[in-house]
């Protein structure tokens, strides 16, 4: 899940409670099958097969849940770690390490003796056949969990995507670093003062969570970091510009806390603009709606999500951003044996016609829920639709200062900020994730710098 950090989520790394349904099935043994071929991940087995395809905060929910039940799960992803994306945009400005917000899935579900994982790349679903098309071999299944998480939304423009920096995932991260930085390289020996403020400019296109936290870590990286790495350079000429297409950042949050985040938005020095529109990026040209322009060295692109690129290649009813339609249980109404959960899920949560956001706690609470509804589905009992329980928003705006809107008590700055770090340092999988990244953070607070200041592999400034 562009999961994101504006949830409060849940911790991944320990196994649930036993539930009642679960015990009384590991008591009992269902259909035979044999799988693919003998192995670790697929040995021949009389239990029915899980398949999640997703090692992200919903497929990990799902084995978890699943880890006492007398089933097999296999958890099938392209990479060999679980992401915890909330905090990729401090890798994306040289605050943390990648390797300190990711953790090797094998690693996460050890403990759990009937959970295998299988690195590969899912092409597309046989819901005819029950088989999971991957790069490598088939995987058959009983039961099938969809939870390959987001994209980056274009909305039909493709050039975007050529011509702007994403963010999803650790080398999306690692590849901005490597550009902000090679950026104020180039400004040393750039002599047009034109180009100089070019490459020192970055847009961040979309006000919500992502791009509002890392606009403010980009200001931050440039006043209070590459200013003393970069003396020769008059750090007056870098902006940094945060585009909305709406009449405020972060619209998920109540309106005192928009107008807060704003504020100290602008306080830092960010130019906030609001009710605009991106048309088109050429070179370093950014061109709005209205006409007006920007140059930019440098063009974020966090103004939408949607469902992962898998959920195109399936021959099932899609809602707004590609997302599949479930029913309440989570699963397909044409294929049962078939659940969605998480970002490529859609299921709407009221008569308004909202569907349910495309955030960590609902992606968590979603595996669980699927996860019992499998079990019920195979003790052939009634599944129970999916009920929500928001834990809240919350949102960092630089160094001490947050947006925390959670069970009715609603904070901003400091306050918001400290319930802000602690959240998201204890839901990180992993006690040597956490003690890096805590450790990251208080050499950064203390000394106001940022230690992973590297550029590396290919060079990313024209």
């Amino acid at each position: 899940m562009t999961i994101h950090n504006q949830r409060l989520p849940a911790q991944l790394d320990s196994p649930p409670a036993l539930e009642p349904e679960v015990a009384e099935q590991s008591k009992m043994m269902t259909q035979r099958r044999i799988y693919d071929r003998p192995g670790p991940e697929n040995r021949p087995s009389a239990r029915p097969r899980v398949v999640v395809i997703g090692a992200g905060f919903g497929g990990l929910s799902v084995a978890r849940h699943l880890a006492r039940a007398d089933v097999d799960v296999l958890i099938v992803d392209r990479n060999n770690y679980h992401g915890f994306w909330p905090l990729l945009y401090q890798v994306a400005t040289a605050g943390l390490e990648p390797e300190s917000i990711a953790h090797p899935v094998r690693a996460i579900i050890r403990k759990y003796p009937n959970v295998g994982f299988r690195m590969t790349e899912v092409r597309h679903v046989d819901f005819e056949h029950k088989q999971v098309l991957t790069d490598s071999t088939p995987i058959s299944y009983d039961y099938l969990v969809l939870a390959a998480g987001s994209a980056n939304n274009y909305f039909g423009n493709d050039t975007l995507a050529e011509r702007t920096y994403g963010l999803k995932d650790i080398d999306d991260a690692e590849r901005l670093r490597n550009r902000v930085l090679s950026a104020f390289e180039r400004a040393i020996s750039e002599s047009d003062p034109e180009r100089r403020s070019t490459l020192m400019t970055f847009v961040v296109v979309g006000g919500g969570p992502t791009g509002v936290e890392l606009a403010g870590a980009f200001i931050e990286l440039i006043r209070h970091v590459l200013k003393h790495d970069y003396p020769v350079l008059d750090v007056s000429e870098a902006h940094v510009v945060l585009v909305e297409g709406m009449d405020s950042v972060l619209a998920a949050f109540p309106i005192a806390l928009r107008r807060k985040a704003e504020q100290r938005l602008q306080t830092m020095g960010v130019d906030v603009r609001l009710q605009t529109l991106v048309t088109s990026v050429e070179g370093d040209c950014v061109t709005f709606k209205d006409g007006s322009q920007v140059r930019a060295g440098t063009v974020v692109w966090a103004a939408g999500v949607r469902a992962a690129l898998l959920s195109d290649s399936l021959d099932v009813s899609l809602g707004r951003g590609a997302r599949v339609r479930v029913e309440p249980t989570l699963n397909l109404a044409d294929h049962p044996e078939v659940f969605v959960v998480g970002d490529m899920a859609y299921l709407e949560k009221d008569q308004n016609g909202q569907a349910y956001p495309m955030v960590a706690q609902v992606a968590i609470q979603q595996g669980k829920q699927a996860a019992k509804n499998i079990v019920a589905q195979t003790f052939k009992r009634p599944m129970l639709p999916f009920r929500y329980v928001d834990k809240g928003s919350m949102a960092t705006i630089g160094r001490r200062s947050a947006v925390l809107d959670a069970f009715g008590v609603r904070l901003s700055g400091y306050p918001a900020w400290l319930g802000w770090l602690f959240v998201h340092l204890m839901a990180l999988v992993g006690f040597r994730n956490r003690i890096i990244v805590l450790t990251n953070w208080a050499y950064n607070y203390f000394t106001y710098d940022r230690g992973v200041r590297l550029i590396t592999g290919a060079k990313e400034c024209d």
